[in-house]
């Protein structure tokens, strides 16, 4: 009967401690597995992943060039002649499209990026477009088909 006073892991799950410093005899005495000398046998030692041993360190021996802004704004590009393709695809022909739609359709990778339709390709409908951002040639391409683009906040 399972008693809970009873129970015990299974055979070969749980592994004996090394107990060290307990004398010659167990193996693990002397030194407790430590070696004999350095900075490792002493107590408090305390090791940094990046420390080299006193060594110039990798990340201050490289060189430094340039500037990466931390406020870039990284876009995934959407092609117009691609849009098109993905609207004639999916009989979208009088309905707005918005990013959303366009993550959940898998027209554009990644949900975590805002997309920026982009120039390239030829344009023969009306689109109703609501996106993060749009180039100045794909924005003159929409308008002059009679669509209409709004811009909102990722």
């Amino acid at each position: 009967m399972d008693i809970l006073s009873n129970l015990k892991p299974a055979k070969g799950s749980v592994k004996k401690v090394k107990r060290v410093g307990r004398g010659p005899g167990s193996g693990h005495g002397g030194t407790s597995c430590r070696g004999m000398n350095g900075q490792k046998s002493r107590s408090g030692y305390k090791y940094s992943p990046y420390f080299e041993g006193g060594q110039m360190p990798l990340h201050r021996r490289i060189p430094k060039r340039g500037f990466k802004s931390p406020f870039k704004v990284e876009y995934q590009p959407l092609k117009l002649r691609r849009l098109v393709d993905f609207i004639k695809k999916n009989n979208l022909l009088n309905q707005p499209i918005t990013a959303e739609l366009l993550y959940e359709k898998k027209a554009v990778g990644s949900k975590n990026l805002p997309i920026k339709v982009l120039g390239d390709g030829d344009l023969d409908m009306k689109i109703d477009l609501t996106i993060h951002a749009i180039s100045k040639s794909a924005k003159e391409k929409i308008e002059s088909a009679g669509g209409t683009i709004k811009l909102v906040k990722f």
